[in-house]
């Protein structure tokens, strides 16, 4: 009968020491992201504020990138198409309508983005690897014509003097440091909704294709209508980024369009480290800090290569990239 009450006892403590585990890990999740939050309301009075805009635009560019292959295993090549269609819309838009106020200018080219990224979806989506890959450069240079040929796009010249307006009519954000906290809000945002969706059961769902397709099938899950809204999020998220960053700098371009960009937002991710939240944070301030850094230096034209080889290095020596890598170190000497 001892017996019997001590192996009760003992079932029922073990739940609860995991669930005393899993809150202590949450509310040290939480305390990390407030300092980053903190980290980032103070950076201004540190560094250049447009420069940390910049950062954080590419940022939520490469976060929208790791919705698709860190968590549904989708590797796509024409991501800068979103990036794109974001800021020729929004450039178009705020420099046609001057009454427009930017936060309208940055919803229309989000929306225009996600239809793209529906319409994208739906014609490659059916596909997987190399061949979902292929389809979705395919379009993206497709796109890169429209925006080479379009006339409101400005062609090869691009859009210039878009002006930044006034917040909802009354924030005038030609002061640089209230475009930062803008922009930082914004970054939150997307982040959160990344965050978000892969901590609830579409992402469990996600996850579960990544690893493992014909199961998810085998489950009852319909795996290309979860594919399908992945995309379409990321693409949201992406022309996100391409509205905020024209509005930062007051210009749209090709080269937000060209298939270099799609080449970099892959270094980003996988650089910092793809399948993880704060990964694609890390890559992308290290690329544009590099970028920055060399662009001064004698090494200006070597950029390309510099950063070529430091993707190779990545691939060869740490596969999980420097947030994977971290966490796990974290979980293999504090656990």
């Amino acid at each position: 009968m001892t017996t019997t009450s001590s192996s009760s006892s003992s079932a029922t403590s073990l739940p609860s020491a995991v669930q005393e585990r899993q809150r202590r890990a949450k509310l040290r999740r939480n305390m990390f992201y407030l300092a980053l939050l903190v980290v980032g309301l103070v950076a201004p009075f540190v560094a250049y504020p447009v420069f940390l805009m910049k950062i954080f635009c590419f940022a939520l560019f490469a976060c929208a990138f790791n919705l698709l292959l860190g968590y549904a295993g989708l590797l796509s090549f024409g991501h800068a198409a979103f990036l794109a269609t974001g800021g020729y819309v929004t450039g178009y838009l705020l420099a046609s309508y001057p009454g427009l106020t930017p936060e309208l200018g940055i919803l229309a080219g989000t929306a225009m983005a996600t239809l793209l990224g529906a319409l994208f979806g739906v014609l490659s989506i059916r596909r997987q690897g190399i061949y979902f890959a292929m389809v979705t450069l395919a379009l993206a240079q497709l796109m890169f014509f429209v925006f080479v040929q379009s006339s409101f796009t400005g062609g090869e010249d691009g859009l210039h003097g878009v002006p930044r307006g006034h917040l909802f009519g009354m924030l005038d954000l030609s002061s640089n440091l209230a475009m930062y906290y803008f922009v930082f809000a914004v970054f939150v945002f997307g982040f959160a909704v990344i965050q978000r969706a892969v901590h609830s059961p579409f992402g469990q769902v996600l996850k579960a294709i990544r690893e493992n397709e014909p199961r998810a099938v085998s489950l009852g899950y319909n795996v290309d209508a979860y594919k399908l809204l992945a995309f379409v999020l990321s693409a949201a998220l992406a022309g996100l980024a391409g509205s905020t960053k024209t509005v930062v700098f007051q210009l749209a371009s090709l080269t937000d369009a060209h298939w270099h960009m799609s080449g970099e937002v892959i270094l980003m991710t996988l650089l910092g480290g793809v399948g993880t939240l704060l990964g694609p944070l890390m890559g992308a301030g290290l690329v544009v800090s590099l970028q920055h850094l060399l662009a001064q230096s004698p090494l200006g034209n070597w950029v390309s290569v510099i950063l070529g080889i430091i993707f190779v290095i990545c691939v060869l020596s740490f596969r999980s990239g420097i947030v994977g890598e971290l966490a796990k170190m974290y979980r293999k000497n504090f656990k």
